[in-house]
């Protein structure tokens, strides 16, 4: 049993180096919750080491699969950076800085292409997480103004899987029934089966006030249940306050206050560790024959893809002309259906191909707009300063037809910014669409062809 955490691990490795992670249902648990809920801070103690960016607004912008490995040594490695080790965890943090601004760049965009990072400490229990970004309402920056639901999209994309479960991350501090993490569980999971309830912050709490109903299960009930953790500070952090002695003052927190003594032995980070991996190994456990059966499935499809070019001759120009003229005709077929949404699979998790392009013409292109500097004042005294002078000493009667095209061109030479940006967004989902198109074709198809034409 305790093979089954590192054989997945192996899984994700090999499908994120095929670009197959999405397309396979492996069991997993995701990380969610919102900007200041503390996510990063469990992820670091469950670690024992700061590794993670930190910063105001989005830090999280690509899903970070975190795979900790129980080991004599620490060091880290990144699925990106073969045979690299790292043993500084402040050169950790930076890598993740500099993968995450390749793929989203530096303005605060995001990405569903996920970050593998692979920890060995003797200081972890076999666990694999995947942190996803945190939640938040408003855009910052040159952030578009659809970030939230583009982060409610990509949370959706992985837990809305059936072998996925969810570890909630929620601040003692806020109203249970307004935590955006567990809104949105609640809305894959209703019966709170995959659900596993993090609460943060408890040494936060208004005097007089605790949450001993929220962790023995009471007033939100998951089958998994809650566990309670105490993260640093904000002042901690700057302070640089040890982790190994902010879990002492973890256990010291539970074990002293009146309303978590009785259960302090299920609370904490070690026991929160501890629990993740039991439930991952059994979740493992359970979903493994169904997912045996479904890989095997792909298998026998892949083998008879082999089997068709089996007796493919390349010298032969007709067949080679044949089988190019099939694959263009089905991916002409594939990218009009994308775009005009006549498609057969109906994806129900995120907006692509042309509801996308909808999107950037009706919100995202109207938005521009509104955000370019308009002074009417300063416009109007234009237009008024045009028709005296196009008139001259004469007073005229009708406004003339130069000061319309005068005051016309300057206008729109304010909407060329506006343009291209919307242009960019429309040219990189046309991108995306033509990318998923030749992936339908097929993995074998493609290279045969190339190879036989080259």
């Amino acid at each position: 049993m305790e093979g089954l955490i590192p054989l997945v691990n192996r899984l994700q490795d090999a499908f994120a180096a095929l670009g197959q992670s999405c397309l396979l249902d492996l069991p997993q648990i995701a990380v969610v919750g919102g900007q200041s809920a503390g996510k990063s801070s469990v992820l670091e103690n469950c670690v024992s080491r700061d590794f993670l960016p930190r910063g105001s607004g989005i830090v999280t912008r690509r899903p970070l699969v975190l795979q900790l490995i129980t080991a004599k040594t620490e060091y880290a490695e990144f699925l990106h950076c073969k045979g690299r080790k790292f043993t500084d965890f402040d050169e950790v943090r930076q890598e993740i800085e500099v993968e995450t601004d390749r793929i989203t760049g530096v303005n605060k965009g995001i990405s569903s292409i996920p970050i593998n990072l692979r920890i060995y400490s003797p200081h972890v229990l076999s666990l694999t997480l995947i942190d996803l970004p945190g939640i938040t309402k408003v855009p910052v920056g040159d952030q578009p103004p659809d970030i939230e639901q583009q982060i409610r999209d990509m949370i959706m994309q992985f837990i809305s899987r059936e072998n996925c479960l969810i570890l909630a991350v929620t601040p003692a501090n806020t109203d249970l029934a307004n935590s955006d993490a567990l809104k949105l569980a609640k809305e894959v999971d209703p019966q709170g089966l995959r659900t596993i309830g993090v609460i943060t912050k408890l040494d936060l709490m208004d005097e007089g006030t605790d949450a001993r109903e929220i962790l023995e299960n009471k007033l939100l009930p998951l089958r998994r249940g809650y566990i309670g953790v105490v993260n640093r500070s904000q002042k901690d952090i700057d302070g640089k306050k040890d982790i190994k002695a902010a879990l002492l003052a973890e256990r010291k927190f539970f074990l002293s206050h009146p309303a978590y003594r009785h259960m302090a032995d299920r609370m904490g980070t070690p026991y929160l560790q501890k629990v993740l991996n039991q439930q991952l190994t059994n979740h493992i456990r359970d979903t493994l024959p169904a997912f045996r059966s479904k890989l095997q499935s792909q298998l026998l499809s892949i083998e008879h893809e082999v089997e068709v070019y089996k007796n493919f001759r390349p010298e032969d120009p007709t067949r080679k002309t044949k089988a190019l003229l099939q694959m263009v005709q089905q991916f002409s077929v594939d990218f009009e259906k994308r775009i005009e949404g006549s498609g057969d699979q109906v994806d129900t998790l995120e907006l692509s191909g042309g509801a996308k392009i909808n999107r950037i013409f009706h919100e995202r292109f109207p938005f521009e707009l509104v955000k370019m500097e308009f002074n009417e004042k300063e416009l109007r005294r234009e237009i008024s300063y045009a028709i005296k002078n196009i008139h001259g000493i004469r007073t005229g009667l009708f406004t003339p037809d130069m000061a319309f095209e005068a005051i016309v061109k300057k206008q729109i030479v304010k909407l060329k910014g506006p343009c291209l940006k919307s242009v960019d967004l429309v040219m990189q989902e046309l991108i995306n669409t033509v990318k998923k198109c030749t992936k339908k074709l097929g993995r074998l198809q493609l290279p045969c062809i190339c190879m036989s034409l080259c």
